[in-house]
């Protein structure tokens, strides 16, 4: 299989998703440019990502306009025939503004930008470390809304202390319920606020992010 990875203006971390994947990881990846919108020569065995940054500056909200970029329509078409789509930040928005996930990214509960380590728990209740850099990372949904998601294992990331308590110091940005990630109800599209390609060197002391990419794909054996 191999991967996408989705360059809009704006984007920052582009690079550095393809470097995880290709040198980290060792994947086939492929850049995609927002204005295109061929994606014949993927499958919906593999994957396309949108990465962080600030895509079109965060105009209007951020990823409301690469909601409506050529490439994103090919992306939503890719998602709902069955294609795997992983969103990270601003990836994350983009595909709420794209309603290929359920609620919103609002701005920081404490009105500022947040950029550290955090610690998160997957529903098995594995702990991992992973950077954050974001302003508008508060996810956000109505009340039925969030009950559906956790009725249905759709968080897929939680924000914790290293205990696993999900507690107001350890959420970064006032994330409602302490949710760092989620997933669609076919699991084929999956969205969070932390980096997890910024942590898959062992240069830089932590690859926690290779265990999280390879969970979130490895459903269907995607990565290796």
């Amino acid at each position: 299989m191999k991967f996408g990875v989705v360059v809009f203006p704006g984007s920052n971390c582009d690079r550095d998703m393809y470097d995880a994947l290709k040198h980290d990881m060792g994947q086939e990846v492929e850049m995609l440019w927002h204005k295109d919108k061929d994606l014949s020569h993927f499958t919906t065995d593999d994957c396309i990502i949108l990465p962080g940054g600030f895509s079109y500056g965060d105009y209007l909200r951020c990823g409301a306009i690469a909601r409506f970029s050529p490439m994103m329509q090919s992306v939503i078409e890719f998602a709902n025939a069955g294609g795997k789509v992983f969103g990270v930040c601003n990836g994350f928005q983009i595909l709420c503004e794209s309603h290929l996930l359920p609620g919103a990214l609002l701005r920081n509960g404490h009105q500022q930008f947040v950029c550290k380590n955090v610690l998160i728990q997957n529903p098995a209740g594995e702990i991992f470390k992973v950077p954050v850099a974001h302003g508008e990372g508060r996810y956000y949904a109505d009340e039925k809304t969030l009950d559906s998601l956790e009725a249905n294992g759709q968080v897929i990331f939680y924000y914790c202390d290293e205990k696993g308590k999900r507690t107001a110091d350890a959420n970064p940005n006032g994330a409602t319920r302490h949710i760092a990630g989620i997933c669609n109800a076919n699991r084929n599209v999956f969205g969070m606020m932390p980096h997890p390609e910024r942590a898959t060197s062992s240069v830089l002391g932590n690859t926690d992010g290779r265990a999280i990419i390879r969970e979130l794909l490895m459903s269907t054996q995607l990565v290796s």
